[in-house]
């Protein structure tokens, strides 16, 4: 980090601004449950759930909702706990559990739907190890139910670059502190084709504040659309779909995902692999 005499805002601050939009995830996951089973979903697992953004969101949109999520690291959820919990009335903290486990091993009741987002499933690299985690998400889900994870490509997905950069919308965190609008950088450090492993760090620039390097470092395999499809299938589900959004006249996505059996591969693009059970 460049030196500043200030102290830098939290990182998962500016994750959440950065990456995550719970509300565009959780509308998708609606949409699709109810194409399928035509009645709205009620119960959500959210895997690799990190600070817990999502589920608490889940619970916060209905009182019917109900949500368990389940990361392995303690001190994220504390911070998920001190800054997203606390604004849930006694009611929804109620219909939300929160769990320090493995995603592998970790058992919670049936559910409509689970998700893992943000690439975080990326992070099992080999193919058995992927199935047995898809086959514990099966496990998870009532006979109605639907997996939804998210997954990145293109052309520039497989290649190291550090100059993806987008101006993020500044904001004050609950303690006051007034975060101007700041850079987030995704680079790729490194990319080996023969076993899709990569490396890939964010960076933020904070007027300010300076320079947080590598505030977040994955090392991952990155799966194809066709791979996760077919080890879906292996895992016990018994329908895949693909959704990918188009594009705006800046060449930015739309974030209007469809459901897609062909599409043109662009530099990068954003999809939804569903698992139907």
């Amino acid at each position: 980090m460049s030196k500043k005499t200030k102290t830098p805002p939290d990182i998962h601050w500016l994750y959440e601004a950065s990456v995550q939009n719970v509300d565009t995830d959780l509308d998708f996951a609606k949409r699709v449950f109810f194409r399928h089973r035509k009645r709205n979903p009620a119960t959500l697992r959210e895997d690799f759930c990190g600070t817990a953004k999502l589920a608490c969101r889940w619970v916060q949109r209905n009182k019917a909702h109900r949500a368990w999520g389940i990361d392995f690291h303690q001190p994220t959820l504390d911070w998920g706990v001190k800054y997203n919990v606390v604004d849930l009335s006694a009611e929804q903290k109620g219909r939300l559990h929160l769990i320090c486990g493995d995603v592998l091993e970790t058992e919670t009741p049936k559910v409509d739907m689970a998700l893992a987002l943000n690439f975080s499933f990326c992070v099992f690299k080999q193919r058995e190890t992927l199935k047995r985690y898809f086959k514990a998400v099966a496990d998870a889900l009532n006979d109605e139910g639907l997996f939804i994870m998210d997954i990145y490509g293109g052309t520039e997905s497989v290649t190291a670059k550090s100059d993806d950069t987008r101006l993020i919308p500044g904001f004050t965190t609950p303690e006051g502190l007034k975060i101007s609008d700041f850079d987030y950088i995704w680079e790729q450090a490194e990319y080996n084709p023969i076993t899709h492993e990569t490396v890939c760090h964010i960076h933020f620039k904070v007027p300010k504040f300076g320079s947080i390097n590598k505030a977040f470092t994955y090392d991952w395999r990155l799966w194809t659309l066709p791979e996760l499809q077919e080890i879906l299938l292996e895992a016990g589900f018994t329908k895949t779909e693909v959704y990918l959004h188009d594009f705006n006249d800046e060449g930015e996505s739309d974030e209007i995902f469809r459901r897609r059996k062909t599409y043109e591969n662009t530099l990068g693009w954003v999809a939804y692999v569903v698992g139907i059970k």
